[in-house]
């Protein structure tokens, strides 16, 4: 594992460590190596029709049961329907707004809850994982304005918002930061921190990393990123901060840990957001995971990486949560 830190002055200081396989060397029989042929294999296709890739998602979903500790409400944030997800014994302290990957087209509350489990047993948080509105049904900016309603509705609530963390992945981590930039835009308290999995924040497709880890990515195309991108945009300007926040000013944002697989093609959108947050002065933590496919950490019970990186999540969001750094 490589650990990049970037404190609030942009300085960084950087240990390595080894785990998976690397470069495009083939990789030998593993869990990781397993994790990889299931994703090739998979029925599900990011840019393919969304009706039906919705209907898929949520059957591999359903076939991988949430532990019996684990407890689930449904809610409402801001007239924003969510999940609230709990797990494990003790008392949660502490929130995360969490929001599911799928290209902003597909995924649900109901289909991530399975990942915000893992982070709520882990930190000791009540995790809302939210409902967001879907395109091409619903196009931009219709799932920020959510996030943004969703966030009011847990300060209204009488949330502090030192009390509250930001959570997503893919799509999810990069509609996290759009929402970060649009509580600054609302002269809204930003919350404690935010941690992002494999974010996608350039819906340009600018990163290097979607051609040279194309054919190590078993998950994600350029082409199925674009049909999705164009979905969700249908004709606003992809630079837009909001919709990719890698172009937005984050100044005065909370502290981030971005993390990523460097067998993804969204590999970049995370190392030029750790870069960017700390040119901006914000205090970030990139952490990339070799060998690693998109949002590995959704297979912490077979990955030893994935475990390890939702232990790292957890000890993040506990530090700052807890009022230890900020």
């Amino acid at each position: 594992m490589t650990d990049t830190r970037h404190d609030g002055r942009g300085v960084a200081t950087v240990t390595g460590g080894s785990s998976g396989a690397a470069g495009g060397t083939t990789m030998a029989a593993s869990p990781l190596g397993a994790v990889v042929d299931l994703l090739r294999t998979s029925p599900l296709d990011l840019g393919g029709d969304p009706d039906t890739m919705r209907l898929v998602f949520d059957e591999m979903i359903a076939s991988h049961p949430v532990p019996a500790d684990v407890r689930t409400t449904a809610a409402e944030l801001g007239g924003v329907p969510a999940l609230t997800v709990t797990a494990g014994g003790g008392e949660p302290s502490g929130t995360v707004l969490f929001f599911h990957g799928g290209g902003y087209a597909l995924g649900s509350a109901a289909a991530s809850v399975g990942l915000a489990a893992d982070i709520a047993r882990r930190s000791g948080t009540t995790v809302h994982t939210v409902d967001y509105r879907l395109a091409p049904e619903n196009r931009f900016p219709a799932a920020v304005d959510d996030a943004l309603a969703a966030y009011r509705g847990l300060l209204d609530g009488g949330a502090p918002a030192e009390t509250i963390a930001v959570g997503g992945e893919s799509a999810g981590g990069g509609l996290a930061l759009a929402l970060l930039v649009a509580v600054k835009e609302a002269g809204l308290p930003q919350p404690a921190a935010a941690a992002v999995l494999s974010p996608w924040v350039d819906l340009t497709q600018s990163g290097r990393s979607q051609e040279t880890r194309a054919s190590f990515d078993p998950a994600l195309t350029r082409q199925a990123l674009t049909t999705r991108a164009d979905d969700y945009l249908a004709g606003a300007d992809p630079r837009s901060p909001l919709a990719s926040p890698l172009f937005a000013d984050l100044r005065e944002l909370p502290p981030l840990l971005v993390q990523a697989g460097t067998h993804e093609v969204l590999l970049d959108d995370a190392i030029r957001l750790a870069a960017r947050a700390a040119e901006d002065d914000v205090a970030v933590t990139l952490q990339t995971f070799p060998g690693a496919p998109h949002v590995f950490q959704g297979f912490a019970a077979v990955l030893a990486e994935g475990a390890r990186a939702l232990d790292d999540v957890a000890a993040f969001l506990r530090s700052h949560l807890d009022g230890l750094s900020r």
